[in-house]
């Protein structure tokens, strides 16, 4: 007759699985701590399986560990809407708000004054000569205009630079009754049209060139 095998020795793996759930029966009402404690204490010192089945034999089975929800990978996110050919977005964002000056400009004072027929100045600056012009239409708009009339005629302005300016001194003054007269209609917003005679513009201009040498002298 066959001897039978010897019973594998256990570890303290096994054992520490099986105190797991002697606590959970305690926890669970299942044992008493007194019940818990005798049974820990031989729990630790089984040697084998059967003497760990045991103490675990009237207390029902372990629930199935809970399988984790699989993570799914966040969703890549979207890639960002490619900008219209053409111009950068910069400049297109640029230009809207430039539009919707314009057309706010053009609303308020009507057409002509964006689409000035002799001079129209967009952010920057602009210079406009008179010859033998009767009547002279100006527009601006973030710039300024600079009109520029011979010294033997008298001007009469027309028009309005919302936060700015349509300045006329000389060119505007009283002269002779034999003086021609030019009209100067100027509109516009946040900028100036300057209106000045032929010799007041030459001599603006020398002063500007003086006061430019000295401050590359200085």
């Amino acid at each position: 007759m066959d001897n039978p095998q010897p019973e594998i020795r256990i570890g303290d793996q096994e054992r520490r699985e099986v105190d797991d759930r002697l606590r959970a029966a305690l926890d669970e009402g299942r044992l008493t701590l007194t019940e818990y404690d005798e049974r820990a204490a031989l729990c630790w010192a089984a040697r084998t399986r059967s003497d760990l089945d045991a103490l675990v034999s009237d207390l029902p089975a372990p629930h199935p560990p809970e399988q984790e929800t699989e993570k799914l990978p966040p969703p890549a996110p979207l890639p960002a809407p490619a900008p219209a050919a053409g111009r950068p977005v910069h400049q297109r964002v640029r230009g809207g708000i430039v539009g919707a000056v314009v057309l706010g400009v053009a609303l308020l004072f009507g057409v002509p004054a964006l689409g000035a027929a002799d001079g129209m100045s967009l952010f920057g600056s602009r210079e406009v000569s008179v010859a033998d012009q009767a009547e002279v239409e100006v527009g601006v708009l973030f710039g300024s205009v600079r009109v520029v009339v011979p010294d033997d005629v008298r001007v009469r302005t027309n028009g309005t630079v919302v936060f700015g300016s349509l300045n006329c001194d000389q060119a505007c003054s009283a002269g002779t009754g034999q003086q021609r007269e030019i009209a100067v209609n100027g509109n516009g917003a946040f900028g100036s049209v300057n209106v000045m005679r032929q010799s007041e513009r030459d001599r603006h201009v020398a002063e500007e060139a003086r006061e430019d040498r000295q401050d590359r002298n200085d």
